[in-house]
């Protein structure tokens, strides 16, 4: 069995590569059960949630072996461990043989998880952000940000990208990040202001006060939510729901899990039927994407166990054929 540590997935992945891996793997599907759900209390009061995300399929590309691969992930979220200086998500992927079982790979669980999110917001903005769309906005400056900014330049000719947070000095620093690697990105201070330029808007954040204002965005802006994993969690306000055609990772999951979509839908702001489509049904051509230069699309992901199998499946590959 491998073990594959942060640095190890970073040397695996390309942006432009991992968006075709997961545009294969949104169009062939695989199986993918309902993720587990587990408070930890504990003495102090507090809780954790460990998360299980399963997924497997039959598909068989060039040197797969003949059942596939299982696949789950192993989350933790432990929402005081930012007191102790700790990331508040920790997790592991677990790569098995489809066939007998077998371990095949440990892979370092929140890095596979900043590829896979921001590659499928890339995905997604390859269908629904204008083909010349060139300034991009990321709000917040957390350790997905870096991943959202390079994957989007990696779909879209971007010119510039601004770094939005509350906190100026971690935009700042995510800037500098992206400058030292070559990209053009420098700190924003007005958010409504960078709103009303933005031709894609990618936001990780977990507010629950909406910061993507409707009334801001101007014509033919893609907007790119990411942040929000829970019903009482919101990034973008009505108006801006009710401005655009609405996307989503899965109708399954942004239905019962994102605030995004779960408060409008509730209110009446948002229709279940004016849900265009999910990425299932982009890559597979069965609905449109973005069809004119000038309509607002919102494309709202709460993460798909499919997205970790397909993204741990081309780690594992890649890793294997340098070990051989």
């Amino acid at each position: 069995m491998l073990t594959i540590s942060a640095a190890e997935v970073d040397h695996a992945l390309t942006f432009p590569g991992l968006v075709e891996t997961l545009r294969a793997a949104f169009r062939d599907g695989a199986v993918q059960p309902v993720r587990h759900h587990h408070s930890v209390e504990r003495p102090d009061g507090a809780a954790s949630t460990l998360l299980l995300m399963p997924a497997w399929t039959d598909f068989h590309g060039p040197g797969s072996s003949a059942g596939g691969h299982i696949g789950v992930k192993i989350v933790t979220v432990s929402p005081d461990n930012n007191a102790l200086g700790k990331p508040a998500v920790m997790g592991l992927y677990l790569l098995l043989n489809g066939v007998t079982g077998e371990p095949e790979a440990m892979i370092d669980g929140q890095r596979l998880t900043q590829w896979r999110t921001a590659c499928a917001s890339a995905l997604a903005a390859s269908y629904l952000a204008r083909e010349d769309a060139s300034r991009l906005l990321v709000v917040g400056a957390g350790a997905l940000s870096p991943f959202l900014a390079k994957a989007h330049s990696a779909v879209r000719p971007i010119q510039s990208i601004r770094i939005w947070n509350r906190t100026l000095a971690n935009a700042e620093k995510v800037a500098a990040q992206l400058r030292a690697e070559g990209l053009p990105a420098s700190a924003a201070s007005d958010l409504d202001a960078e709103i009303g330029e933005a031709d894609i808007i990618s936001s990780a954040t977990i507010t629950t006060t909406p910061l993507i204002k409707g009334a801001l965005l101007r014509p033919g802006t893609h907007v790119d939510l990411v942040g929000g994993f829970t019903p009482d969690m919101r990034e973008s306000d009505d108006d801006a729901i009710a401005r655009s055609r609405v996307y989503v990772d899965t109708r399954a999951g942004a239905t019962k899990e994102a605030g995004d979509i779960v408060q409008p839908l509730a209110s009446g702001v948002l229709k279940a039927d004016a849900i265009v489509s999910d990425l299932h049904e982009l890559a597979r051509d069965q609905k449109k994407g973005r069809e004119s230069a000038s309509e607002i699309t919102l494309f709202k992901s709460v993460g798909a166990a499919l997205e970790d199998l397909a993204a741990g499946i081309a780690v594992y590959r890649s890793l294997k054929q340098r070990r051989l």
